[in-house]
């Protein structure tokens, strides 16, 4: 009979373990790569759920809907850089872009917005684009050089 009993042994011996390992190194570009990407979901969920924290949703219900939509684009800008780093991480401008965009966009979208919204927004925005700032230079440093 077949010993069907699951080891759990070291995989050391088996012949792919190198190739397994390069292409790991190769698919996350470093340690740093996952402290990157969970402060982005998180910068958008809170991008998403702000107007309802902050309590503006009737005094600014364009800005609702900027800032509902801007979150969702965010947290998937997030799980696309878990998922797929060495694809996604050239979005990284953009997301500097969605972050000064952020900054600016209480006084495009908004309808004289207050001091609150304005700061909510400033903030989110900035964060935006210190993370973008570093979600590029992780890529910087994880492409292979020729």
């Amino acid at each position: 009979m077949a010993n069907v009993q699951p080891t759990r042994g070291d995989i050391t011996a088996h012949p792919d373990v190198s190739e397994m390992r390069d292409r790991y190194a190769r698919m996350l570009g470093g340690r740093d790569v996952a402290l990157v990407d969970g402060p982005v979901f998180l910068l958008g969920l809170y991008c998403a759920v702000s107007p309802w924290i902050l309590h503006y949703t009737t005094s600014q219900p364009p800005l609702v809907t900027h800032n509902l939509i801007m979150g969702i684009a965010i947290g998937l800008l997030a799980l696309g850089f878990t998922r797929a780093p060495e694809r996604m991480y050239g979005l990284s401008w953009a997301f500097c872009a969605m972050g000064v965009w952020m900054i600016i966009a209480p006084w495009i979208v908004g309808d004289s917005p207050d001091a609150g919204v304005v700061l909510n927004n400033i903030i989110i925005g900035a964060l935006a684009v210190c993370l973008g700032l570093l979600c590029a230079g992780t890529a910087a440093k994880s492409t292979p050089r020729p």
